[in-house]
């Protein structure tokens, strides 16, 4: 769906999109309803594999005009507990960054 936000110049499929990646985002809500953590109280695995998708969530957003942070908050407090390691913040890009590049890149292939 992902890539229907990005390329979609908004309608039904970008739509779909939109609901299809929230859906998704919302199972990891469902799991963190009882953990701070994807596999507990601690920063583990799971939670390194995965956040770095946070950082394009911006891109998203911007691109199919809705809120994360509304739809899934305890999505949006897991990235900020995770960011709070200083591993996991060093090491990821910038959302501001991925955004510019994906609008960067709409630009360039002619899409709104």
């Amino acid at each position: 769906p992902t890539k229907i936000l990005f390329s979609s110049r908004g309608g039904e499929a970008q739509e779909t999109a939109k609901t299809e990646l929230i859906q998704s985002l919302k199972v990891l809500e469902g799991v963190l309803a009882n953990n701070p953590f994807l596999g507990g109280d601690s920063l583990g695995f799971v939670d390194i594999a995965l956040v770095p998708y946070y950082t394009w969530f911006h891109a998203y957003e911007t691109c199919g005009n809705f809120s994360i942070e509304a739809e899934c908050p305890k999505l949006i407090s897991w990235v900020n507990r995770c960011m709070e390691k200083e591993s996991v913040a060093s090491s990821l890009a910038d959302p501001e960054k991925v955004c510019e590049f994906v609008l960067q890149l709409k630009e360039k292939f002619g899409i709104e």
